[in-house]
């Protein structure tokens, strides 16, 4: 009889205003790639941290390979063979590739032979990354690249991954799903946490569904549909979104041959940018994490103000060197794709992380010296946290309390909330779970509809098709034309991720766009 590789029984976790996990079951066999399903907040983080020895339990007992464990931290987990990739990274930013792998490994290796060792995975797996890179000039997708890399470098028995493709595109979901097999017909388990049905039904072989903290069932996925997965996980199918054909108005956002260099040298150079963003219509962005998405977001938001004279215009506003308070009060709210340090203060309450972008709302109108309305503050949170359906004990929940993908739904609430005329979106439902989803992206094509200018930057192909007009693919600092969803493709988008745009056509278009802008955009 084998043994199981990992055997919970009756994990139970309580926080002072939540019950995280009751009573969970779970086994996991050897080779056995095992999905743990559930929506935002059901508790899948809080076990994943009690398996690695982040979180204790209150109650319960872990079985490790037949034998009994009590494992008191991370260190003590890997020692077992148990490692994990996190949603919300692990890393010390002032450090590099090498040296954030390097401390989670045997210290008789040198940092030389770590280096070596990342370059051989990362060549081996195809998730290309610089190990000598300073981990604060790293996209998301590039940190999770590293995360997936010191978990695979410690040869695990169990591997933990937490919303593992979130930020990768198809093609390197493809790669990491072949790693993943290929780990588990050697013998090694997986845990894989994901809110996309659709890679939890082609990559598993058995799941759980914890609903509220609790196991609500046990199944197979390769013999489930997204519709009844859902209903295991929410108790509904998501509603089907509406997207109405509908003609734009007129320009918000004009980008205009915006060429900027990077400023570090790990960064991306933008090259003769060129786009515009009507009122009424979604333009999507895809492409590949670390091709200028980064930069280009800054330029717009204000965060970098160097962009030249002319370049960025918010209808006949030129804000190419206006800070980010100027361009909100013209209309723009950003939701960058960090939810903590960037989108959220983590130490402080949900009500008063409104001050970041929402503070002119909610200040005395008679009195100076920076007084604010507490309790106005308050309920302006309350109604964020119901409208959106965010899981939180209240106004007053810190940041850093909130699953991800709670934390996500309250941040695009917040600058959505504003009614903003021009909307600016990086990775507006990653980590969320499908109800989430549907209810992000409906309000997304809702703002359109009501006239707002929206720019949703994504690698969710699948997101951009759902809520996008037009899209345009961004690839080493350069952006492709416009093409209509209608009539782009994923494999077409796949080519043009790596550059692969007809040149011609694209001179064509920038110069039709000085004497001719309505045909471009009938052409695009």
């Amino acid at each position: 009889m084998t043994i199981a590789r990992l055997q919970l029984a009756g994990i139970t976790k309580r926080y002072p205003s939540v019950v995280a996990c009751s009573d969970v079951a779970l086994t996991v066999m050897p080779g056995q790639i095992h999905a743990v399903l559930g929506e935002n907040g059901a508790g899948k983080s809080t076990l994943m941290k009690i398996i690695y020895g982040a979180v204790k339990p209150d109650e319960g007992t872990v079985i490790f390979n037949g034998q009994p464990v009590h494992i008191s931290n991370p260190q003590e987990a890997r020692a077992w063979g148990i490692s994990m990739v996190f949603q919300h990274f692990s890393l010390f930013d002032t450090l590099t590739v090498a040296e954030n792998v390097w401390l989670g490994l045997d210290k008789s290796l040198s940092l030389r032979e770590v280096t070596r060792s990342i370059e051989q995975k990362a060549a081996e797996y195809g998730l290309a990354l610089d190990a000598t890179r300073p981990v604060h000039t790293l996209s998301v997708g590039e940190m999770q690249r590293v995360e997936i890399i010191r978990a695979l470098l410690t040869n695990p028995q169990l591997l933990i991954l937490d919303e593992p493709t979130s930020v990768l595109t198809p093609q390197a979901v493809e790669k990491l799903f072949v790693v993943l097999n290929k780990l588990a017909s050697e013998g090694c388990s997986i845990l894989y946490i994901s809110h996309k049905l659709h890679e939890i039904r082609a990559l598993c072989s058995a799941c759980t569904v914890l609903r509220a903290g609790r196991v609500t069932g046990v199944c197979n996925p390769a013999q489930e549909s997204n519709a009844s997965l859902s209903r295991l996980m929410i108790g509904a199918e998501p509603p089907q979104l509406v997207h109405r054909a509908q003609q734009p108005g007129e320009r918000l956002l004009q980008v205009r041959h915006l060429t900027l260099a990077r400023e570090d040298q790990f960064g991306v150079d933008l090259q003769d940018i060129s786009f515009d963003v009507r009122c009424g219509e979604v333009v999507g962005i895809a492409g590949v994490s670390g091709n200028g998405q980064k930069e280009l977001l800054c330029a717009l938001s204000g965060e970098d103000r160097r962009a030249p004279a002319g370049s960025v215009q918010i209808g006949p506003v030129d804000v190419s060197r206006q800070h980010p308070g100027q361009r909100r009060a013209l209309g723009l709210h950003f939701v960058p794709e960090e939810r903590l340090g960037r989108g959220a203060v983590p130490t402080l309450s949900l009500a008063h992380n409104l001050l970041l972008t929402r503070g002119e709302a909610i200040a005395w109108p008679r009195l100076a010296g920076g007084w604010i309305r507490a309790k106005a503050l308050e309920r302006q949170a309350a109604d964020i946290i119901a409208r959106f359906q965010v899981k939180a004990s209240g106004a007053r929940a810190l940041a850093r309390s909130l699953s991800g993908g709670n934390l996500q739904k309250f941040i695009v609430g917040r600058e959505m909330d504003a009614n903003p005329k021009l909307f600016i979106v990086s990775q507006p439902t990653w980590g969320v779970d499908v109800g989430a989803a549907a209810q992000i992206r409906a309000e997304l094509l809702a703002l359109r509809d009501a006239g707002c200018a929206v720019l949703v930057v994504s690698e969710e192909l699948d997101e951009l098709f759902e809520v996008c007009d037009r899209l345009h693919v961004m690839a080493r600092g350069a952006l492709s034309p416009s093409i209509s969803t209608a009539q782009a493709s994923v494999e077409k988008l796949g080519e043009w991720m790596s550059g692969l745009w007809d040149p011609e056509l694209q001179a064509h278009l920038a110069q039709m766009a000085q004497t001719q802008p309505d045909t471009v955009d009938a052409q695009a």
